[in-house]
C-alpha cells in the first residue's frame, strides 16, 4: 500500500478545494491510501501519519508573498522530524492558491521546495506543459507552473472558485505524486 499525506492550510476554503482535488487524484491511483491533514489543527495522530507516508504534499494559500502563518508554524514545528531525518527520501510536492493570477505564488512553492530539501525529500514537479490557452479557466496548467500546482481563486466563495482547470490540474498532480510514491524504495 502506498501512503500519501496532504499537509495543508486553507484560510478561506479555496486552498482546501485544491487539497481535495490532489487527494482525489492520489486516491485514484491503485493501492494508494491518502490522508489530508489540516496543519492548523495537527495532532499527534497527524504527525504520525506524516511519518508513515511515502509522500507528503504541502499546500497553503499565498499571503503577502509566502505561505500562510499557520503553515509556517507547522513547518517550524517539523524541526524535530528534520533533526531525526524522519522524512528523508520521501516524495514531496506542493500547491498554492491566491487571488491574483501571479500573486507571487512561485515564492510559496519555492518555500515548500526548500522545506522539502532541508528534510532530505525528493521533489516531484507538475510534469505538465503550460496550456496553449493561457488563462483559460478550464485548461490544465493554465497558469504555467512547473514546480507544483498554482491556482487562482476569484473573490467569490470557494464553491465557485478555483476554476475547473485548476482543480483538474491538482487532480492530475495527485495522480503523479502517487505514482512516484509507489516507486519509492522502502
Amino acid at each position: 500500500m502506498t501512503r500519501v499525506a496532504i499537509a495543508y492550510h486553507s484560510g478561506y476554503g479555496h486552498t482546501r478545494r485544491i487539497a481535495e482535488a490532489v487527494h482525489e487524484g492520489a486516491a485514484s491511483f491503485p493501492r494508494c491510501e491518502v490522508r489530508s491533514i489540516d496543519v492548523s489543527r495537527i495532532d499527534a495522530d497527524g504527525w504520525s501519519a506524516l511519518l508513515a507516508s511515502d509522500a507528503i504534499v504541502f499546500g497553503a494559500p499565498t499571503y503577502m508573498g509566502g505561505p500562510s502563518a499557520p503553515f509556517k508554524a507547522f513547518a517550524d514545528a517539523s524541526s524535530k522530524i528534520w533533526f531525526a531525518q524522519g522524512w528523508k527520501d520521501r516524495i514531496a510536492g506542493g500547491f498554492t492558491c491566491s487571488l491574483a493570477m501571479s500573486g507571487d505564488k512561485l515564492s510559496t512553492l519555492n518555500y515548500f521546495f526548500t522545506l522539502a530539501m532541508q528534510h532530505g525529500m525528493v521533489w516531484v514537479g507538475l510534469g505538465l506543459l503550460p496550456s496553449a490557452q493561457a488563462g483559460d479557466a478550464n485548461a490544465l496548467n493554465r497558469i504555467g507552473s512547473y514546480t507544483g500546482v498554482m491556482a487562482q481563486a476569484d473573490n467569490v466563495p470557494p464553491e465557485l472558485s478555483p476554476p475547473a482547470g485548476d482543480l483538474k490540474t491538482a487532480h492530475a498532480y495527485g495522480q503523479r505524486i502517487a505514482r512516484f510514491a509507489a516507486m519509492r524504495p522502502r
